[in-house]
């Protein structure tokens, strides 16, 4: 079970938290659980640490922002001791967690756990610190990234052989978001390839390596509310169901999209900037290039917290490949159409296009996948694109779907 910040941000909530796990447990349950920082906590601590210094050490980094895990951690376990349930609380190294040597956005390699099974034995609630583990390589704290607490409850799930449960602010997966749609509709099901398109494509529901490492080792995520008993998504592998043709609409305000002029037009240049890029720990998004007399021109889309990094990047390509000129756009966002019945399902795009045609909204750039289509569009027009798009698919309403068969 995984609760997020927003579900331990002050006392009466950490109480509430901690009645969850004991009504588990009551149930007769082996009751694993895992809890983000409390409230704003891992952004406060991020302010301070730029307050004090504009590039912190990811080292120090790391050590300060694994705190507010710990802390959250410890008050729930407190909370549930005086609810009459013996439980107790670990921080990522003691439960055996552990990761590559990236700081401030390790991986997991592997879960010990052994110190969890063994608590586990003794009928106790065992409460987890997400977000972090520990690097036998260097013998350092890490930490997973933001959102890494997902990733840490599945991974749990994946190495103790159970089920995963991720409580937020919200009660399942939408059809888009509610604040932009109110008529969206939540999802009993989701697909994991489904899941993660919608993750990549700025869905925050679920992080998108706890859904990667759900699908690869096969646990189902039950996404609900924290503050409800409703039923609320399942993100499972339910090959062949019928699929819906378009599940959702999602979009992204935080993509930064750099254009590169001036690049030599040989085999080999675009291989050498993206193995800096990638060096350089930044996931890429869209990419597209042209080629004008000999030069080539390059665009691609990054998310917001890789930007610094890119610059970096790509100040040491231009020193190997010669000046090309850089332009940075923040002023473009993400639209994107996800759904498995798409696959086989001709006149999505055409339709999407239409529709964002009909609004007069330029398309700047676009990139797909069988199951999904994305435009790059002007940040600001974002909300009436997503509205408009879950009208034109009719997704307030009960799915059209396509036999897999």
């Amino acid at each position: 079970m995984k609760f997020g910040g927003s579900s331990v941000a002050d006392p009466d909530k950490i109480r509430h938290v901690a009645r969850r796990f004991v009504d588990a447990k009551r149930r007769g349950l082996n009751v694993v659980g895992t809890v983000s920082a409390m409230g704003k906590t891992t952004d406060e601590l991020l302010a301070l640490a730029s307050d004090v210094s504009p590039t912190p050490n990811p080292r120090e980094l790391d050590m300060l922002l694994s705190t507010g895990e710990r802390i959250a951690c410890a008050l729930v376990a407190m909370a549930i001791d005086d609810l009459g349930e013996e439980a107790v609380s670990y921080t990522g190294s003691q439960a055996g967690i552990l990761t590559d040597a990236a700081h401030t956005r390790a991986k997991i390699r592997e879960i010990r756990g052994d110190r969890i099974r063994a608590s586990l034995e003794q009928g106790k609630i065992v409460l987890v610190a997400g977000f972090q583990g520990f690097s036998r390589d260097t013998m350092e704290i890490t930490t997973l990234g933001r959102g890494g607490t997902d990733a840490t409850a599945v991974a749990l799930a994946a190495a103790l052989g159970g089920a995963c449960e991720i409580y937020s602010d919200v009660p399942g997966v939408f059809t888009a978001d509610p604040r932009i749609a109110p008529n969206a509709r939540k999802l009993p099901f989701v697909s994991y390839d489904e899941m993660l398109e919608m993750a990549a494509s700025g869905a925050k529901v679920l992080m998108l390596r706890s859904v990667e490492l759900a699908r690869n080792h096969g646990v189902r995520i039950h996404a609900r509310s924290t503050f409800s008993d409703e039923e609320g998504t399942w993100v499972t592998d339910y090959e062949g169901m019928e699929q819906a043709i378009i599940s959702a609409v999602t979009h992204s305000e935080t993509d930064v999209v750099f254009t590169l002029t001036g690049i030599p037009d040989r085999p080999g240049v675009a291989a050498m900037i993206f193995d800096r890029v990638a060096g350089a720990q930044v996931n890429v998004d869209t990419i597209i290039q042209n080629v004008v007399h000999g030069r080539a021109e390059m665009s691609f889309s990054v998310p917001a917290e890789d930007v610094a990094a890119t610059q970096g990047a790509l100040t040491a390509t231009q020193a190997e490949l010669g000046t090309f000129s850089v332009e940075q756009n923040e002023q473009l966002g993400k639209v994107s159409l996800i759904g498995a019945g798409m696959r086989s399902h001709p006149g999505v795009a055409a339709t999407m296009f239409r529709t964002l045609a009909d609004l007069e909204i330029n398309l700047e750039m676009i990139s797909t996948s069988p199951i999904k289509i994305s435009c790059m569009i002007g940040r600001d027009r974002i909300p009436e694109a997503v509205r408009a798009l879950h009208d034109a698919f009719a997704l307030e309403g009960e799915p059209v779907v396509e036999p897999t068969i």
